[in-house]
């Protein structure tokens, strides 16, 4: 397979679903949602990298619940180009009990907390704030109606942002950094 065709070059592309000889311009909000997609999968393999050996949720290590997201992140990618896949119910479900399981962990907050502590927590944080603008892309691809997004992977994508923001608190408690709430100065 080559690296490139050069199919490309006067910005249009191929989706699954297109029909055979038509391109579409890269400047279509579709490619907005895959790019974002493909940026956050990227982030969160800059994350799994840095995950201590010892870092693991629910007796699973911090990079297979790392890859377990990727995963997901190419279905959610391979339907937004077309292809009848989306991320099932049950994952959405195993996900929002992997968050709960690593809130109860943790301190209560009551307030905003300043990003950072440990290199991992510091790019969870940039994964969570990827996150969030991937899945606002990702709604506003379903709500013009060029791809309907199935409801379990807007879910699983809606849930995305939470799993890393508790990810980055674990990581910062488990290695007794304090979070702080910002101080508001003027």
């Amino acid at each position: 397979m080559a690296l490139f065709t050069g199919k490309g070059d006067s910005g249009t592309t191929k989706l699954f679903d297109t029909a055979k000889g038509v391109r579409v311009s890269k400047s279509a909000p579709i490619f907005e949602a895959l790019g974002q997609l493909d940026e956050l999968n990227t982030i969160v393999g800059w994350c799994k990298v840095a995950v201590p050996g010892d870092f693991t949720v629910e007796e699973k290590s911090g990079k297979a619940v790392l890859e377990e997201v990727q995963d997901h992140l190419f279905t959610i990618q391979a339907e937004a180009a077309g292809a009848q896949k989306s991320v099932p119910q049950e994952s959405v479900e195993r996900i929002s009990a992997t968050i709960n399981n690593i809130e109860k962990e943790l301190p209560e907050i009551k307030t905003f907390l300043v990003p950072g502590g440990t290199e991992f927590s510091a790019r969870l944080d940039i994964a969570r704030a990827v996150s969030r603008r991937t899945e606002r892309r990702l709604v506003t691809l379903h709500e013009s109606a060029e791809r309907l997004i199935s409801e379990s992977s807007r879910a699983y994508a809606n849930r995305l942002s939470s799993l890393f923001y508790a990810l980055a608190r674990l990581a910062n408690h488990r290695a007794g950094i304090r979070e702080n709430p910002p101080q508001y100065r003027s």
